[in-house]
Order: structure tokens, then sequence, then C-alpha cells
């Protein structure tokens, strides 16, 4: 590789890590578990970004835990 590729590659895993560690990947996490757990035509429907994130949300002002904001 060279350090152009080096550098580009270093970027995106910074990237990935940060967005683990700030909760981004969460929706890709709940995706990935959903899809596992319930497979095939007759699976409950798997909810939009938008939903995912609306629930966490209300989840988390229903249920309130040590957070920094």
């Amino acid at each position: 590789m060279n350090t152009v590729e080096l550098l580009k590659k270093g970027a995106r895993d910074l990237a990935w890590f940060v967005k683990g560690v700030m909760g981004e990947d969460a929706y890709d996490k709940y995706k990935a578990h959903h899809e596992s757990r319930h497979p095939g035509a007759d699976a409950t429907p798997v909810l939009t970004e938008r939903e995912f994130w609306r629930d966490q949300t209300d989840r988390q002002d229903t249920n309130p835990q040590g957070r920094c904001c």
C-alpha cells in the first residue's frame, strides 16, 4: 500500500471507531440483529431509521440513565 491508501484506510478506521463510540452505528446493529432474529417473509417489519431513532429517544426519555447530554 502506498501512503495515500494508508491514510485513507486510517481515516475510514477512525471514522468507524468514532461512530461506534458515539452510537451512530446503533441502527445498523439493530437491522443486523432484527434480520438474524426475524428471518423470512412472516417477520415483523424493520423500523425505518427515523422510526428507530424516535423510539430510541423516547426510551431514553422514559428511562433516563447516565449520559452526557
